[in-house]
């Protein structure tokens, strides 16, 4: 299963991935998965929101255990980040029949689109449509960087979207969700293989406008120039020294220019902050003092500062029996993380858990991401037992 994953959207000039929501490699993904569920013998389902469910036993039954993650990744991501959820959810099946595993629960493996939002700029759409925590009218006016609307890429990609919505009847059908990641830190190097999520730091992405006037890079003194550059470039500076005073984390990872010519000063320059910290508190202080940061600076260099949030996700304390289960069965560690996930999305409607896979380096969203594949084996035998132990009593 790895080896059939490992070249879909893979760049040759970076070796990174880029699986985006809609485009041909992320169809390719989606058609490997329905041809797994069906070589096991699973039946297969597309939702209303354009998530993959593969079921094992009665999809409308009640009490289902749901495993799974996804498949899209962030520009020139890693092999494993979400993947690894995915070909391990279908190995630990493997394996429990392996075992003869009588299952009392029906079983699901589901593959969740547009996780990492590189597309459309907001993270997890496929979790939060389906949780109500994204609405139609709102995914409806999401656009990618061509201008195209989310509903119109789903059209072009063969898919309906006139349905996308909220999906209650669906989720009050599942008794639990846990989802297997790759690890996105380094608790994990010293110790076992595998451990458990404990909870999701708060977390958000906010977009900055700097307006100021466009001119001729050569012929314009410096003391006439509105230039939105300069106060794009001490906002960076400035999150990243609050961030660090808060002990919190602040990144600037995309932006755009308008007109973006070499001899041009520029009109408008916009910038993606993403912005995580321990709890919501420190994180609303941490984006308001980057924001007068931005602000206090386009007052000294004539630019004028939009700020506008695009997504939050407040904390989230993942299901706390079912965490001490985990726990307590795999005899794992209780981690924290930074990251998002669709379980982070999915836990204020039901019970949901994650298990972490060690990543030596630590390093994620980057073709340098990786899990030993011993340790990926620990982490099927491990979802294996998690879903033995909740889908088979």
């Amino acid at each position: 299963m790895w080896a059939e994953l490992l070249p879909v959207g893979r760049s040759a000039a970076s070796g990174g991935y880029r699986r985006f929501a809609w485009n041909s490699a992320d169809a390719e993904c989606r058609a490997w998965f329905e041809q797994q569920a069906r070589d096991r013998g699973l039946t297969y389902e597309l939702d209303r929101n354009g998530n993959q469910w593969a079921w094992l036993g009665d999809p409308h039954g009640e009490g289902a255990v749901v495993t799974g993650s996804h498949l899209d990744s962030v520009p020139d991501g890693g092999a494993f980040d979400g993947p690894l959820g995915v070909v391990s959810s279908f190995a630990a099946l493997d394996e429990l029949r392996a075992r003869g595993a009588e299952f009392t629960k029906p079983l699901a493996i589901v593959n969740f689109g547009d996780e990492e939002g590189a597309r459309f700029g907001v993270a997890c759409i496929g979790s939060r449509l389906t949780a109500g925590v994204l609405s139609r009218e709102a995914a409806y006016e999401l656009r990618d960087a061509d201008g195209l609307r989310l509903p119109d890429a789903m059209e072009k990609a063969g898919y309906d979207p006139t349905a996308l919505g909220a999906d209650d009847e669906r989720l009050s059908r599942i008794g639990a969700f846990v989802e297997l990641h790759v690890e996105q830190g380094r608790y994990l190097t010293e110790g076992q293989p595998v451990g458990v999520a404990g909870a999701i730091w708060p977390h958000g992405r906010w977009r900055f406008d700097f307006h100021g006037e466009a001119n001729h890079a050569g012929t314009t003194r410096i003391e006439d120039r509105r230039d939105p550059m300069l106060t794009y470039a001490n906002t960076v500076l400035a999150a990243r020294k609050k961030a660090k005073l808060a002990g919190a984390l602040a990144t600037f990872g995309k932006v755009a220019v308008e007109p973006n010519g070499t001899n041009a000063i520029a009109s408008l320059v916009r910038g993606w902050l993403d912005s995580r910290a321990a709890d919501e508190r420190t994180l609303t202080e941490l984006v308001a003092e980057i924001e007068r940061a931005a602000a206090e600076r386009g007052d000294r260099d004539g630019v004028r500062v939009e700020l506008t949030r695009e997504s939050y996700t407040p904390v989230v304390d993942f299901d706390g029996p079912l965490r001490d289960r985990l726990a307590k069965l795999l005899d794992a560690p209780v981690l924290p993380t930074g990251a998002g996930h669709d379980a982070g999305i999915l836990a204020s409607a039901i019970p949901t858990a994650m298990l972490f896979v060690r990543n030596p380096t630590g390093v994620s969203h980057s073709p340098a991401e990786h899990a030993e594949v011993a340790d990926c084996l620990a982490g099927v035998s491990a979802l294996a037992d998690v879903l033995e132990d909740l889908a088979c009593q």
